[in-house]
């Protein structure tokens, strides 16, 4: 099993109902496949083999758990809450009695592992619609822990929506996005948008 001490301190420093279930989803992505290793990313536990498969997370309330192919696999048992390619797949777990069955689970993961085996890509996110904006996974999570920011952020113009995501994708370093999407939920609860220091009043 390859695991990082980095995603040993993230699970350690989780809220404490959160640390048992981490380490199970941790537990399951290993026994799925030995080959997965541990890599941090956007402050949190991500699961590599030919590229990303899985990730988790820990927030005050409820954890989550992803799949960055999500769209792409066959969810025959029906465990997907929402359908996307990164967070949120199986809703919030705020208890095991929220995960399905350890072999469901990891014969989903072995699925996502072999998509990259085979080397198959998600679809371009280029819209033919070029005024269609594309909001990444990790800020609509963010969003999603802040119902105030969220509300707000949904009622934007599409200009404004598009500063910020560009704001986040110009950062050089995984630490420098996680500050700007701190600063961002703030700002966006307060109903500011990006270039608010610049706007004459």
């Amino acid at each position: 099993m390859k695991t990082l001490v980095a995603v040993d301190q993230y699970i350690a420093n989780s809220v404490e109902f959160a640390i048992p279930i981490l380490e199970h989803l941790r537990d399951l992505v290993h026994r799925a496949d030995a080959r997965i290793e541990e890599r941090m990313k956007w402050s949190m536990p991500f699961f590599e083999y030919k590229g990303t498969v899985c990730h988790m997370a820990a927030f005050k309330n409820h954890c989550v758990f992803g799949f960055w192919k999500g769209s792409l696999i066959e969810d025959e048992l029906g465990i997907f809450k929402e359908r996307s390619e990164a967070m949120g797949l199986l809703g919030k777990i705020k208890s095991f009695d929220d995960l399905p069955e350890d072999d469901i689970l990891i014969a989903y993961i072995q699925q996502a592992t072999q998509l990259n085996e085979d080397g198959i890509k998600l679809p371009s996110k280029i819209k033919a619609n070029p005024k269609e904006l594309t909001v990444p996974q990790y800020f609509i999570d963010a969003l999603q822990e802040d119902s105030k920011a969220l509300a707000v952020f949904q009622n934007f113009s599409n200009s404004n929506k598009k500063d910020y995501v560009l704001w986040f994708e110009e950062a050089k370093t995984e630490a420098t996005r996680q500050r700007r999407l701190e600063t961002a939920i703030e700002w966006i609860a307060d109903g500011k948008t990006r270039m608010w220091k610049y706007i004459k009043k």
